[in-house]
């Protein structure tokens, strides 16, 4: 029975080759889309999901308040690993602290590379279950030993045994390999660690940090089995309060399981993230599905008339509804599967592309019965529920009024398709809205004014054996015209970290204020192309700028001076005079307001800031500017980082999910734009007589466009009536969680509006048009 189903399932599809071509397309796009959303979703999901211990490993991060706000930060004191160990060592099976992922450059013998790496104390490798390929997992216990992932051993060594070889770190530094671990997953959040350093080495300046208002690493734990880390977050809550005065601090545990998908703070709450973009594509890949399922149900329907009497004669001879009801559902099925293999092959073809898109590793294990399981049954749904409708529509004609010529389709037969085909038109509304105002709000972003040039700047972190050859580097770079200009600075001017309090004239004493402080050589503003609001620049030819320094506006706002330059303020103990204001530098995120930050020429600057000349191609110049620091320095690499590639990467995330939603969004289109010319065109089919009548009574190929055309209009006004609401609700929440934003304007709403109307315009009279023009003889003796 069954076999006799799919073989007239099969010859239904060829006798209508252009309506399966609709059906089958559609759904084909619609499951490709929804498995590359579910692929996504899972790789989201399963991010840290390498770490066996996941679901008891935490971050312990601070909350930081004052002025009545509370700030999260993931950067802690060195002081508090000690005391939770001390304290609270009975709550945890282990911990450490670990320095901030930085760039190193390893020399064996001849060869030599830059890397990542962290300093990181000895049961971190056991913690976060590293797979040791070769070595001991332990091997951090010797201050002399480190630790490398297997892609950095093969890069170093060849296919020779890297154990107990010396790799010699920054020139300075000799150590032992004593393992190499497998390279951790892409969906990890420690992906680009190639190097993990031994803590106790003297060379780590972090070992020995026991200042509590100094941040600057970061404390990872491992909770015992049975314990309950809500209660162990209230036991050491209140652990670094006491430490310091200026503002009340308190420590948190934020779970490794959601450190990538919950990464945004209020109050000191974890309140979403990317976790938002999980529920948005998944909702989308339902959608998109939900269009393609549409499709199939709305031209099942329609085409019902044709096969009307198919029915009436099957139930006549004796056919249950059952029998149909499986006959219609077969054929449904059939065209799944048929759609899901053209979506496999195309899931297999643009995965390469979609992981570029999305910054993912995303791959498909065809061996994986699980995988097949979950596709088969999937498939098997999709089919099901989209003819699950159809079956029970066609199923239930009346056998005598079909062998009778009897009305089957009325009005009533024709309002589910309306509602369908205004559902799929608000879903696909709704999404281009969304997708042009993501668009616009990175657009409002990259054009916000920065204050200062990016365009050919680089940094390049500064090996202290070039330190004393600084001045004469510089002068041989501006003498080969490669540069323009090159300063020193404490930190790169893509992302300014730092954050520190000091004291003014006036000040409140319960007032705490945290300021981004850099140290910066005199020729740094002049590289960066800052603009100076008042008073002057520092300058060699000044001595007393040492103890100079130079504020932005907001902390010229937040001092509250109507003159700041002259003012004195003081910063951890000394004494500074105010030479000039800056124009506010966007250093942090460009979705925040500017943070009040300010410049001094007296600390520790370890990156070299240059402004490249721009008189011969970049490679070229790069080339130039390597030849010249290997001079000074041959035991070191060349590495080095644009500004404006550092800062793009602040706003990547959006940027990829506008380009995310914008695909989605147009094959949503494409799904709905294919359904309706499917229903056009049948429709026009079904009223060649009455159009063929008209024209001989006189109407005009502008009237029966009209006349065919109308409805199709009127539907599609009516999803715009009903996605503009929900799109600006929807996007108004998005919106709110960034301070720095676009507006919902109205011509976004207007365009999406006016592309839906002329894409229904454009679909249709196609259909609409080649009707019309038809002749009316031949339509009038066709049956």
């Amino acid at each position: 029975m069954y076999k006799s189903y799919l073989k007239i399932a099969w010859r239904n599809l060829l006798r209508t080759k252009g309506y399966s071509f609709i059906n089958i397309s559609g759904l084909a796009v619609g499951m490709t889309v929804a498995m590359l959303i579910g692929l996504w979703i899972w790789d989201e999901l399963s991010f840290n999901a390498y770490f066996e211990n996941r679901d008891r490993l935490a971050q312990v991060m601070v909350n930081q308040t004052h002025q009545g706000m509370t700030y999260t930060s993931s950067t802690v004191q060195m002081p508090l690993g000690d005391a939770l160990r001390s304290g609270y060592g009975s709550d945890f099976t282990a911990m450490s602290l670990t320095s901030w992922n930085n760039r190193y450059v390893l020399s064996v013998g001849e060869q030599k590379m830059s890397t990542t790496g962290m300093w990181v104390q000895q049961e971190f490798p056991a913690m976060f279950s590293f797979k040791m390929l070769s070595g001991s997992i332990d091997a951090l216990k010797d201050p002399s030993t480190i630790l490398i992932s297997h892609s950095l051993a093969e890069s170093l060594f060849g296919d020779a045994d890297p154990l107990n070889k010396a790799i010699r770190i920054d020139n300075k530094l000799d150590m032992v390999v004593g393992g190499v671990y497998e390279d951790l997953p892409y969906n990890t959040t420690f992906r680009d660690t190639k190097l993990l350093l031994p803590w106790n080495n003297s060379a780590n300046s972090l070992n020995n940090q026991m200042d509590w208002t100094n941040h600057n690493g970061q404390l990872f734990v491992q909770l015992r089995a049975d314990a309950d880390p809500r209660v162990v977050n209230e036991k050491i809550k209140n652990v670094p309060t006491p430490h310091i005065e200026k503002w009340k601090e308190e420590a948190m545990l934020h779970s490794i399981s959601k450190l990538y998908l919950y990464n945004q703070f209020e109050n000191g709450k974890a309140t979403g993230g990317r976790i938002d973009y999980v529920w948005l594509f998944g909702t989308v890949g339902v959608f998109v599905l939900l269009l393609a399922g549409i499709n199939f149900m709305n031209l099942s329907t329609a085409r019902s008339e044709r096969r009307a009497k198919e029915v009436g004669v099957r139930k006549t001879v004796g056919s249950a509804r059952t029998q149909i009801v499986g006959q219609f559902l077969s054929e449904s099925v059939l065209v799944a599967f048929l759609a899901l293999i053209i979506s496999l092959i195309a899931i297999q073809t643009s995965l390469p592309y979609f992981n570029v898109l999305v910054d993912k590793r995303i791959s498909v294990d065809w061996s994986d019965p699980v995988f097949w399981s979950l596709v088969l049954g999937f498939t098997l749904i999709t089919g099901l529920m989209a003819g699950t409708y159809p079956a029970f529509y066609l199923s239930a004609f009346k056998p005598t009024k079909v062998l009778k010529g009897g009305v089957v389709a009325g009005g009533g037969a024709t309002l589910p398709r309306k509602v369908l085909v205004v559902v799929q038109f608000t879903v696909s509304v709704s999404l281009v809205i969304g997708t042009l105002i993501v668009f616009k709000q990175v657009q409002h972003v990259k054009n916000r004014t920065i204050g200062f040039s990016r365009d050919g700047l680089i940094t390049v972190w500064l090996p202290d054996e070039l330190r004393k050859n600084v001045d004469a580097v510089k002068n041989e770079l501006l003498q080969n015209r490669l540069i323009e200009n090159m300063a020193l600075s404490s930190q790169s001017p893509a992302h300014f970290n730092n954050n520190n309090a000091m004291d003014w004239r006036g000040k409140d004493p319960d007032q705490v204020v945290f300021f981004r402080n850099v140290s910066v050589s005199p020729d740094f503003g002049r590289t960066v192309r800052w603009t100076i609001k008042s008073g002057r620049d520092f300058s060699a030819d000044f001595p007393g700028d040492s103890s100079a320094m130079i504020i932005n506006e907001s902390a010229a706002k937040v001092m509250g001076f109507e003159d700041p330059v002259g003012e004195l303020v003081r910063f951890r103990g000394k004494e500074y005079a105010i030479i000039g204001v800056t124009e506010d530098m966007l250093t942090q995120s460009p979705y925040d307001p500017n943070e009040p930050s300010f410049f001094v020429t007296d600390d520790w600057m370890g990156v070299l800031v240059i402004r490249l000349s721009g008189a011969r191609p970049i490679s070229e110049t790069l080339e130039g500017i390597e030849a010249i620091f290997k001079k000074y320095n041959p035991e070191s690499t060349f590495s080095y980082s644009f500004v404006d590639t550092d800062y793009a990467r602040k706003y990547s995330s959006e940027e990829r999910i506008g380009k995310l939603a914008g695909l989605f969004a147009i094959l949503a289109v494409f799904i709905s734009g294919l359904g309706l010319f499917g229903l056009a065109s049948f429709i026009a089919e079904r009223r060649t007589k009455e159009i063929g009548i008209r024209k001989v009574l006189g109407a005009t190929v502008a009237n029966l466009w009209k006349m065919l055309s109308a409805d199709f209009v009127m539907l599609t006004v009516i999803a715009c009536c009903i996605s503009i609401p929900l799109a600006f609700a929807f996007m108004s929440r998005w919106l709110s969680q960034y301070q720095y934003r676009t507006t919902l304007s109205w011509e976004v709403f207007a365009l999406a509006v006016g592309g839906a109307i002329a894409i229904t315009l454009i679909t249709v009279s196609f259909q609409a048009l080649k009707a019309a023009l038809a002749n009316p003889v031949k339509s009038l003796r066709s049956e």
